[in-house]
């Protein structure tokens, strides 16, 4: 009778635990590597983890366009939950791929701005695209404005911008004289033909941050368009640069969900957590980007010398202008990533 009771003891023992392992709740989280993924999981991917009680598995994809492609053409997908530049959520779920969002179930976004957040995705971390120059070239009189940049001759010296049109164009534009809040649609004839203008100036046509910042470094440059991060990071090591935060093109990464995620709930739970203001604003202890809820500055736990140097702070976002991701996904965008191809081997 005893021994009948210790393997029926044991039996209830195994199943209550199998139970308990099939039901731990738990997602796989994506972003794009390196420093950025383990800042991330300091600042956010750990305290969401303790706050909710789950496992958050990771991966990582530097352009994770393709893969999500790939995994919703299988119609089993292994992802839930995707760090990504915002065009990838935007039209990912314009074909299908991404989950459209309940903002019921995510209330830690309610008072975002309605232009951080779409059908599809929500606003995690904030950089911006600012105008980088060497301190000892132009000393007390250094360029302010993309129309500053592109003014040769009362701002000689060598040039880069980055290969790629988002940003850039809207640089071109703004040089031109069109208003910062004129941008959208952009009007992209007008951009090419004040790029063709500068364009014999630029020695380099970067492809990374970390070229950016390499030239920089080497003093290679004397004005270029860079990320903020890797400004600070080259200036934190002594070398005589600085940025505006003054017409520089504030960008964010979103976080979506795949679509049919294998863990779709606890998705929705990991984004609402991941937005809660208090943490969100563990952002700047760990790396140069901003948090992409706006509450999170006032927490008082970003300091305003460190809210000085965040893009998305409220006093340097209003410096800015904010990216449309709506219209680089859109059709007219699109023609536009075709047309800079053309543009840079002429």
């Amino acid at each position: 009778m005893i021994k009948r009771l210790s393997i029926l003891a044991l039996s209830i023992s195994g199943v209550a635990l199998s139970a308990g392992l099939a039901t731990a709740e738990q997602i796989t989280f994506v972003s794009q590597g390196g420093a950025y993924q383990e800042a991330q999981t300091k600042a956010i991917l750990d305290p969401v983890a303790k706050l909710l009680g789950i496992t958050i598995n990771q991966d990582s994809s530097p352009d994770a366009w393709p893969v999500i492609k790939t995994q919703t053409a299988t119609g089993k997908p292994i992802w839930d939950v995707i760090d990504t530049p915002t065009q990838d959520c935007i039209r990912g779920g314009q074909q299908g791929m991404i989950e459209t969002l309940d903002f019921s179930k995510i209330p830690n976004a309610e008072k975002m701005p309605a232009e951080y957040k779409s059908r599809y995705s929500v606003a995690y971390e904030f950089y911006s695209s600012v105008l980088a120059y060497n301190k000892d070239k132009f000393g007390a009189n250094p360029p302010k404005s993309w129309a500053d940049f592109w003014d040769v001759k009362k701002f000689p010296g060598t040039r880069a911008l980055r290969n790629h049109p988002l940003a850039t164009l809207e640089a071109a534009l703004l040089a031109d004289g069109v208003a910062p809040d004129k941008l959208y649609p952009l009007d992209v004839d007008r951009a090419f033909k004040k790029l063709e203008e500068i364009k014999p100036y630029v020695t380099v046509w970067w492809t990374s941050g970390a070229q950016s910042a390499q030239l920089l470094a080497d003093s290679e440059v004397d004005i270029e368009m860079a990320w903020n991060g890797r400004v600070t990071a080259v200036a934190k090591e002594g070398v005589p640069i600085s940025y505006t935060f003054n017409q520089g093109f504030l960008q964010y990464t979103s976080l979506c969900i795949l679509k049919g995620a294998p863990n779709l709930d606890t998705a929705v739970k990991f984004v609402n957590a991941a937005m809660t203001p208090e943490i969100q604003a563990n952002f700047p202890a760990y790396i140069d980007y901003g948090p992409g809820n706006p509450e999170a500055y006032k927490t008082g736990k970003i300091s305003a010398e460190r809210a000085a140097e965040m893009p998305s702070s409220p006093e340097n976002a209003a410096k800015q202008v904010l990216v449309s991701d709506a219209w680089w996904s859109s059709a007219a965008g699109e023609e536009a990533q075709k047309r800079w191809a053309s543009f840079i081997q002429q």
